[in-house]
């Protein structure tokens, strides 16, 4: 491992992804049957177009209670009934469904291709036109910090990579496609600041998953442009 390999891009936050005891997440799940009380949230009529709700950008408590609802089927980090980013990038996944190529704006091929969709902000992993691991919520690079479209190839690993830039930073199970870019695990809320410096993140879980399933040589694509960048 070349250890002085200078990185093009980080973790912004360097909290430590502890995992709570069933009993405390359980608890920290609010009862279907509870009142929602949760205000409007900026991803409001985000929420309400995906959810069939009238769609007036104020949060009623049946728009709660059907926010609410997603969230916790779908896991997502909040379960009160609050459109927040995390949730409307939920549905954004959840609308891929199962076949997150139907536009076939990532190339099929008979090898195995990452595929990086900065304009939905989701990942997948294709062989053929099999889907074989997502699609999944990712977060690509801020505005002036990009990560770079095109074709790319794997071309170094580190499972307990950090970052010679940004603080000794984590960013565990990196995969490096291009000039320091990689795939790699975002300890803390994907969603913080205004995007990665170049990487592309993942959760910790889905970049275990994906480490598992990737290797050197294999293909990345990467096309589009991540909401709110001007490039």
């Amino acid at each position: 491992m070349r250890s002085s390999l200078r990185l093009t891009c980080a973790l912004a936050a360097t909290a430590v992804l502890t995992f709570p005891c069933a009993a405390a997440r359980a608890a920290s799940v609010p009862s279907t049957d509870a009142a929602c009380t949760a205000p409007t949230g900026p991803y409001q009529r985000d929420l309400e177009q995906y959810l069939g709700r009238p769609v007036d950008g104020r949060q009623s408590e049946a728009d709660c209670r059907a926010v609410r609802a997603f969230q916790t089927k779908h896991g997502t980090a909040r379960r009160d009934g609050y459109a927040d980013l995390g949730t409307y990038r939920a549905t954004v996944v959840a609308a891929a469904g199962t076949n997150p190529n139907a536009a076939g704006r990532c190339p099929v091929r008979s090898y195995r291709v990452t595929c990086v969709d900065m304009d939905r902000q989701i990942l997948w992993v294709q062989t053929g036109s099999s889907v074989r691991f997502g699609p999944v919520a990712i977060r690509t690079g801020r505005d002036a910090q990009e990560t770079r479209p095109g074709w790319h190839a794997i071309y170094l690993r580190n499972r307990d990579q950090v970052s010679t830039l940004y603080d000794n930073a984590p960013m565990p199970y990196s995969q490096f496609f291009d000039g320091g870019q990689a795939l790699h695990g975002h300890p803390g809320d994907l969603y913080d600041g205004g995007g990665s410096a170049g990487c592309v993140n993942l959760t910790v879980a889905d970049a275990a998953v994906l480490w598992d399933l990737l290797d050197i040589d294999d293909a990345v694509y990467v096309w589009g442009v991540k909401p709110g960048t001007g490039a």
